[in-house]
């Protein structure tokens, strides 16, 4: 579908953000370098004092001086009313919610990009199924995912980073491609939505794993292993959703798994760690104010793959140590004496 706007010369789409984590600042941040004027959602009172006065977000994204094309406002309605583009970057679990609140606001044309990485607990819904629930109104195309190795640090550093973005549409996602990328922030383009989206959910769940291996320091060849079987669980529970195979050997599979799995930067991956290293769960949570999206979606991903007769043996088993069944000593028994098998039989 040709939109209005996309007759617009491209600086002139009008854009927000909604959510004001260490990734949405990051976004909103890479726009406004970019000279758009980028409305920005801010949840935390004290973040949005920060942003205004200091030009800086220093819960979640410190260090990193913000341009002031960046209009940050506890109001949804204002963010969103509108606007062109809406990037969506708020944890998973607050999705639907705050997608009620834009509901009112957002017109039938408006193109909405998920940065969100998860799994609704209950629906089993990806991010962009939360958002074509509440978002009945607008058009079926004009949902878009964006997703890839990209920690939101290293980005706000200018360091070369590349990324996907997929939609139904390839011309939608053309010209998001081209709002968001810029000389040290490349964007490719795909329209595989759920393979992108479960690229990006279920890795953080392995990148728990991959923490608890290093906490236990079972050394480089387990978590070697752990990352290729991982990728083997993610691929066949893709598979079985109707995602293309492909997909998970590019930057939203393999990338982001191998970043989120090894990255000091991985929230999930250091959750693992702590879990590893002899931490109650618990603990580890009350000392962060940033989401590990793998702890919720761990529930996520063992008990869609149960409903839907997808083998998952890594990731159960990280469920089964989340909620404090099994002690990760176990867990990691339980996973080396299965049944031997072919290793290509699995696909």
């Amino acid at each position: 579908m040709l939109r209005p706007f996309m007759e617009k010369n491209i600086d002139e789409i009008k854009i927000a953000v909604v959510g004001a984590g260490s990734w949405g600042t990051t976004l909103a941040n890479l726009l406004a370098l970019k000279n758009y004027a980028v409305d920005l959602w801010v949840f935390e009172r004290d973040v949005k004092d920060q942003i205004e006065s200091r030009r800086e977000n220093r819960v979640f994204l410190p260090g990193i001086q913000l341009s002031p094309n960046i209009r940050p406002t506890g109001d949804i309605a204002r963010v969103v009313a509108g606007k062109d583009i809406v990037v969506v970057v708020v944890p998973s679990h607050c999705m639907r919610a705050v997608a009620q609140k834009m509901a009112p606001h957002l017109s039938p044309a408006s193109i909405v990009v998920s940065a969100s990485k998860g799994i609704e607990n209950n629906s089993h819904l990806t991010m962009t199924g939360v958002l074509k629930d509440v978002l009945g109104h607008l058009e079926a195309d004009g949902f878009t995912v964006l997703s890839g190795p990209s920690f939101a640090k290293e980005v706000a550093r200018n360091l070369p980073t590349a990324v996907t973005v997929a939609s139904r549409d390839l011309g939608v996602a053309a010209l998001v491609q081209h709002v968001l990328a810029t000389p040290y922030f490349r964007v490719y383009t795909h329209q595989d939505t759920i393979g992108v989206e479960l690229g990006g959910s279920v890795k953080n769940v392995i990148a728990i794993a991959a923490g608890i291996i290093d906490g236990l320091a079972l050394g480089l060849n387990t978590r070697a292993a752990l990352i290729t079987r991982g990728q083997t669980e993610i691929r066949r529970l893709g598979v079985k959703l109707g995602a293309d195979p492909r997909t998970f050997t590019g930057l939203a599979g393999m990338g982001d798994l191998i970043l989120t799995c090894t990255g000091d930067l991985s929230r999930n991956h250091m959750v693992g760690r702590e879990i590893g290293a002899g931490r109650p769960l618990k603990e580890i949570l009350s000392d962060m104010r940033m989401v590990a999206e793998g702890v919720r979606n761990a529930a996520s991903v063992y008990h869609l793959s149960r409903r839907i007769g997808v083998e998952m043996p890594i990731c159960h088993q990280v469920h089964h140590v989340l909620c404090g069944d099994t002690a990760p000593q176990d867990a990691l028994f339980r996973l080396m004496t299965r049944d031997l098998k072919k290793e290509l039989d699995e696909q």
